[in-house]
């Protein structure tokens, strides 16, 4: 492939493993009202949404979620996420990589700024990116995944045209915002199945070391 001229990230479950903590957190936080769901089943109904599409989902399912329950939850969030989170092995090594050939890269996350601000600073990512991340709740809520305009904005700032950027995600809905965006997808499969991040139009695979490979970055 050609080399892409901007690769846009992720941030949950792609930069640093939060996935695993928040569930768990969302899980505590719903038995309380009278959802029981495994930690993978929280995955599989949440993973890729904001907390915002979770009330909502939660509502529509029938359960009684208080009008201040998005607050309530990223207070509990944020307590959890501030003893630390582990960055995903491999995902340093392909910025390197990126930087030593001179191809930008970004963050386009769903998740507020406050989030990302407390997962990314302890491994100095947050520094690393600082004037390129980009959240959905900054720019507008309307333009969070899936759909494509999170991923337009980010190219039209970073002065990319869509089709030269490729995202990495590890969630459906991320997969099918980049494909509507006409942005090529390569998809972690961490927690997502590999049929559907395929189905979302993404190429699945398994580690980050494989990345620079699939970017088409030349070995060093």
């Amino acid at each position: 492939m050609l080399l892409p001229e901007l690769v846009i990230f992720d941030c949950d479950g792609v930069l640093v493993d939060t996935e695993g903590p928040v569930n768990s957190v969302m899980v505590d936080n719903l038995s309380r009202y009278g959802l029981h769901l495994s930690v993978e089943e929280c995955i599989k109904l949440f993973v890729g949404g904001t907390i915002a599409s979770v009330a909502k989902k939660v509502r529509s399912m029938g359960y009684d979620l208080p009008t201040n329950w998005t607050d309530e939850f990223y207070e509990e969030m944020f307590a959890r996420l501030e003893k630390g989170v582990s960055v995903i092995p491999g995902v340093l090594d392909v910025m390197d990589k990126l930087d030593s050939q001179s191809i930008p890269y970004c963050i386009g996350s769903n998740g507020p700024m406050e989030k990302m601000e407390i997962t990314l600073k302890p491994s100095n990512l947050w520094q690393r990116l600082e004037g390129r991340i980009f959240s959905a709740h900054t720019i507008g809520l309307e333009f969070a995944k899936p759909a494509p305009g999170l991923f337009l904005h980010v190219s039209d700032f970073m002065g990319v045209p869509p089709e030269a950027a490729v995202v990495i995600e590890d969630s459906y809905n991320g997969a099918v915002a980049a494909n509507t965006a006409g942005m090529k997808c390569f998809g972690y499969c961490a927690e997502t199945p590999r049929e559907r991040l395929i189905e979302a139009g993404a190429r699945p695979f398994d580690n980050m070391f494989e990345l620079p490979y699939l970017l088409g970055l030349k070995a060093e």
